[in-house]
């Protein structure tokens, strides 16, 4: 295959490096959802919706993190840049276990994200580094199949360490998270990157490869419907704490549950990396979205016919385990779709990719989950308008060849 060199691990081992380094920002997103109400009454006790911004500052730390990480990891090779963004990263969860205000833990949770984009973005580089195509994507669906394993067992770890110490020890745990994971990379990957593939850091040359990123048309909607997949994901992982607790009054099973969803949704990448490769991505990814509307419309038409409360949180839990199964259906393959074309400047590409749609989706999912008054139908109706757009934009690539991709 065109572009794909021999994996410097056992297959096995590659992708459990990789779901690991993915799933820095899953860990640090799911493992504080049990701690929002801890967070809210003793910081923002007068504005508890506030409290759901410590997701989303990480999120925009994520978004500016990302568009360095890529361009940086071209120039000065993949597991240095890896090595930088685990020092900010511990260093922002260092503040964190010590802030004694909400704004404070703003800016290190933005500090933080900044950080977690070095294991994201170099890593999905690395992955580029080693494949491309169609095996690029049955490899990101079945790191995303690892990774989903973080999400399930996140809130768990979040709510068990809560319990023992406060939600200041959640922060602890993220630094011992990436000192681990930067000795397993130091151990066991070479350097995928060799000097002389490596481009200078030189703000004319990022320029340019960043305008080749956004002129190609098919890696310009890809992006454009990953950041909206990705409105989906963030707007839902925003509310889904405060609507197991105020509007079914279950936020003490908050983690059972997000574990039993997380578990269930796994199996969307499992699916995907068997279909993929048969099917395509523009395929994958449309039918995803889809199912996704259906979804939503159904949940919007339970919740206005006024269910008894048993019936309409299993629809909630229906829809809520589509949404991130949606995720394993769309995110892997639109990441590759938008990479397929760029192989020459593989870490310029997954800056952009990475950076336009986290912050365009932290823009459209602030303001949803801000809106929560006690009730799901803002996350309905804000993934309802996502997916719609995110099809309208898909629509032209019906029969191109990036349908046979």
């Amino acid at each position: 295959m065109s572009g794909t060199t021999a994996l410097p691990l056992r297959p096995a081992e590659f992708i459990a490096l990789m779901a690991m380094m993915a799933a820095t920002v899953a860990f640090s997103i799911d493992a504080m959802l049990p701690g929002l109400p801890h967070i809210a009454q003793s910081l923002s006790p007068e504005a508890p919706n506030r409290a759901q911004l410590i997701i989303t500052a990480f999120l925009a730390g994520l978004g500016v993190g990302t568009f360095l990480a890529g361009p940086l990891s071209d120039s000065f090779g993949r597991r240095r840049v890896i090595l930088w963004g685990a020092a900010v990263y511990m260093g922002g969860a260092a503040l964190a276990m010590v802030a004694h205000s909400l704004e404070a833990l703003l800016i290190a949770r933005a500090v933080q994200g900044l950080g977690a984009a070095a294991f994201r973005i170099v890593s999905i580089a690395i992955i580029r580094d080693m494949t491309s195509g169609r095996e690029m994507a049955r490899l990101m669906s079945f790191v995303m199949m690892v990774f989903a394993l973080t999400p399930a067992l996140a809130p768990l770890i979040g709510a068990g360490l809560i319990a023992l110490a406060g939600w200041r020890a959640v922060f602890g745990a993220f630094v011992l998270f990436a000192l681990i994971l930067s000795a397993w990379m130091m151990l066991r990957l070479p350097e995928p990157l060799p000097p002389e593939r490596r481009r200078p850091f030189r703000l004319r040359p990022l320029a340019l490869a960043a305008r080749e990123v956004v002129a190609h048309p098919v890696t310009r909607r890809a992006i454009l419907v990953q950041m909206l997949a990705m409105t989906t994901l963030f707007t839902s992982l925003s509310l889904v704490q405060p609507v197991f607790d105020e509007s079914f009054g279950r936020g003490a099973e908050f983690p059972f549950w997000f574990f039993g969803m997380a578990l269930v949704a796994g199996a969307g990448s499992l699916i995907n990396a068997r279909l993929v490769v048969r099917l395509g991505m523009v395929r994958m990814v449309r039918a995803a979205l889809v199912v996704q509307a259906a979804l939503s419309v159904l949940a919007i038409l339970a919740w206005q016919v006024g269910l008894p409360p048993g019936a309409q949180f299993a629809v909630f839990l229906i829809w809520q385990t589509g949404v991130f199964m949606q995720a394993g259906f769309t995110l892997g393959n639109l990441n590759a779709l938008a990479m397929e074309p760029m192989g020459a400047i593989a870490g310029m590409a997954a800056s952009v990719t990475g950076a336009v749609a986290t912050v365009g989706s932290v823009a459209l999912a602030i303001p949803v989950g801000q809106a929560f008054a006690g009730t799901p139908m803002p996350a309905h109706l804000g993934v309802l308008g996502a997916v719609l757009a995110g099809l309208v934009i898909l629509h032209p690539l019906r029969g191109s060849l990036a349908e046979t991709a």
